[in-house]
């Protein structure tokens, strides 16, 4: 069970950092991004990038059994 919610979280990961890279207009990104800017402002695709590659890294603790 563990693989499957390391392999979810991975891939909700990787979602925020390549959209936050690109800067995407997706709905769903557009939405974290409106969220965001009320603490970070302008930095607020910077601040999703770090979150999703903290997210990525998170997911390895549930995939290899650690957490």
């Amino acid at each position: 069970m563990n693989i499957v919610w390391g392999s979810l979280m991975l891939l909700v990961g990787l979602f925020i950092f390549i959209s936050a890279i690109r800067k995407s207009e997706f709905i769903i990104y557009k939405l974290l991004v409106a969220r965001s800017k009320i603490l970070w402002g302008d930095k607020a695709h910077t601040f999703l990038a770090v979150i999703g590659v903290l997210i990525m890294g998170l997911s390895s603790l549930f995939f290899f059994n650690i957490w």
